[in-house]
């Protein structure tokens, strides 16, 4: 197994859409093995495999706090099938290093996907899975919650990021 690199926005792969997993592998199987290395070190709740540099419709969670025991969920090609309600949560991102905003989301949603033993699943989330569920499918989409903000803290970003590379500082 092996810790990857986590792209960081502006990183314009992070803005391409995702291909579907045509098959479970042992390819595959080491890639999700990787991601779950990579997000358990970083520590985060969930990274999608455009954050790696694999633009596949392949996503890892674990939302469980730290001092419980790991609840790793593996989604494949995952797709929001419903979804009700509407909650504010403050959000961050492995990509987008030193940012936290609050994003609207649908506060509960159900995600059908394929696990890796190729079976049809379905999910249901809350609270804060359900925004994870809709966060990591976002970046299959290239979509980033950046993408979610208003202009003028979109910009306020850019501006800090391009201050930090100008003064020299590793994100």
């Amino acid at each position: 197994m092996a810790v990857l690199e986590i792209l960081k926005y502006p990183n314009p792969n992070l803005k391409k859409k995702s291909q579907p997993v045509e098959k479970i592998d042992p390819s595959l199987r080491q890639l999700v093995q990787n991601m779950v290395e990579t997000l358990y070190a970083a520590p985060g709740v969930g990274l999608a495999a455009p954050q790696v540099g694999y633009l596949l419709r392949l996503v890892v969670i674990d939302v469980t706090p730290v001092n419980q025991p790991k609840n790793l969920m593996v989604l494949i090609n995952p797709e929001i099938v419903t979804s009700e309600g509407e909650c504010t949560w403050e959000e961050g991102c492995l990509s987008v290093p030193d940012l936290a905003e609050e994003v609207k989301r649908k506060k509960k949603v159900v995600v059908s996907c394929q696990n890796l033993e190729g079976e049809t699943v379905e999910i249901e989330g809350n609270d804060l899975l359900s925004i994870a569920l809709q966060h990591e499918i976002d970046h299959l989409d290239g979509i980033l919650f950046v993408d979610h903000l208003s202009q003028l803290k979109r910009d306020l970003y850019k501006r800090q990021l391009k201050k930090e590379k100008k003064e020299g500082k590793k994100l």
